[in-house]
């Protein structure tokens, strides 16, 4: 490919919809004592109307293999094929990273009467001391709930498909990232309704079902964004299983389950330039109490993604670009140049946990498949990772808790990453383009109130 081509001074890349906290370095400990009960939670105002829980973390950790500004454009998404090029002759090397999240959550309830109570939750999480997703809220919704007729939610919120894949499941073995944000999913909505059904007695269990719908950007009249997500999860004694499909119609393409769900650009100028994108993600999660010290877990997860063509939204001197996904650069498919192909992958983790009083030893295991496509470019989909996680954590009783870990990924090749991350160097800071393996340790503290 000519690459000459999109390297030229006249050449402006478009700003990404959203920052990229994956670029940060993993965390095999990310929020490990949100196992906690927020002990401290404080309550406040007419009969304990508002609450006010959170938690507050701060990590460090050395890294072995990190290649500090290897990619010649840094802030430039793996999709785009000026993103593909190294700066000769950087090295790579073992390098101190540190990470603070912070995040509270502030509550309200009500009882209407009649069986009826009305809630709100506000969240926002900050990063660095930087909002962590710029623009976006975890949590800004309101709901009315009835014991017999179940809830119904609206605002912006964080989806299934991610907040339970980041935790418990990812959060309790070290793999809150590179599982929870991985995939084709999304994981903050904007404009969302949500049912929640009452729980239903199955089998001796209990069932919970569940339907989340959002808009995005409403500004779009071509290609409307849709989203969908069906979510259930069954409890039956010591065993919990969390199942839940995304099915979304023209967001931003990305491989970014993390990110949130708006449109398919930042711009509804766009609409009429830009070729419609989907994408999907089906997963099914287990957790099992094995006894009162040992909990097994594991995970399954299919991918899809349609593809996006990629197409200039902005000709000029600053041209800019659209957000495009699995491209076969100069190509042309069916009259379309660079055309976005589809392509499906599959991912699963593993994981177990052993209480010794206030100790807590984990292990986790992540694997981020080949994906199958009919792009005749090498775009990742041949590529793999595994990444393996082993934790100890000290649970002081009070909402603090310590925790040292270790970890290591390897690639199944060198080249761009499997196409479940959304990053080259995502989760690892390890780049799949310049070295196969690498591993990190570190130690961090949390509290959660």
């Amino acid at each position: 490919m000519n690459r000459s081509k999109f390297n030229n001074k006249n050449f402006t890349r478009q700003k990404r919809v959203v920052w990229q906290p994956w670029a940060k370095a993993a965390s095999a400990g990310v929020l490990a004592a949100l196992s906690v009960q927020p002990v401290w939670a404080i309550d406040f105002g007419p009969d304990g109307m508002f609450s006010l829980t959170g938690f507050a973390k701060a990590e460090v950790q050395r890294g072995s293999n990190h290649c500090t500004n290897c990619q010649q454009f840094p802030a430039e998404d793996k999709q785009r094929a000026w993103a593909d090029d190294l700066v000769a002759g950087r090295p790579y090397k073992t390098t101190n990273t540190n990470v603070t999240l912070a995040q509270p959550w502030l509550g309200m309830k009500y009882d209407l009467g009649g069986g009826y109570k009305f809630n709100a939750l506000l969240s926002q999480r900050w990063r660095d001391g930087s909002e962590d997703i710029p623009g976006y809220w975890y949590e800004k919704n309101a709901a009315i709930s009835h014991e017999n007729y179940g809830s119904v939610r609206i605002g912006a919120m964080t989806t299934r498909t991610w907040s339970i894949a980041d935790y418990p499941y990812g959060t309790n073995v070290g793999v809150a990232d590179v599982w929870g944000s991985s995939g084709a999913g999304y994981g903050l909505l904007t404009r969302a309704l949500r049912y929640t059904a009452p729980v239903i007695d199955v089998a001796q269990g209990d069932l919970v079902l569940e339907a989340t719908y959002d808009q995005g950007n409403t500004d779009f009249k071509i290609h409307k964004p849709r989203f969908l997500e069906l979510y259930a999860q069954y409890h039956k004694g010591d065993l919990v299983i969390d199942a839940m499909h995304q099915d979304t119609r023209n967001g931003n393409p990305q491989a970014w389950s993390h990110g949130p769900f708006y449109a398919l650009t930042p711009n509804a100028a766009d609409d009429s330039k830009l070729g419609g994108s989907g994408q999907a993600i089906t997963m099914v999660m287990a957790r099992y109490q094995w006894n009162s010290q040992l909990e097994l877990s594991g995970g399954v997860r299919a991918n899809r993604w349609s593809g996006a063509y990629a197409v200039i939204t902005q000709a000029g001197t600053a041209a800019q670009w659209n957000n495009m996904f699995n491209v076969d650069w100069n190509g042309s498919l069916n009259g379309v140049s660079n055309p976005g192909y589809a392509a499906t992958s599959t991912d699963w983790m593993l994981g177990a946990r052993y209480k010794m009083g206030q100790w807590t030893a984990s292990t986790g295991m992540v694997h981020l498949g080949k994906a199958s496509t009919a792009n005749p470019s090498e775009r990742g989909q041949s590529n793999a990772a595994e990444v393996n996680t082993v934790g100890l954590n000290y649970n002081f009783n009070n909402g603090f808790q310590v925790y040292a870990f270790a970890g290591m990924v390897r690639y199944a090749r060198l080249g761009l990453s499997p196409m479940s991350m959304p990053g080259n160097a995502a989760f690892t800071n390890v780049d799949s383009r310049v070295t196969k393996t690498g591993n990190w340790a570190g130690v961090g503290a949390v509290y959660v109130f």
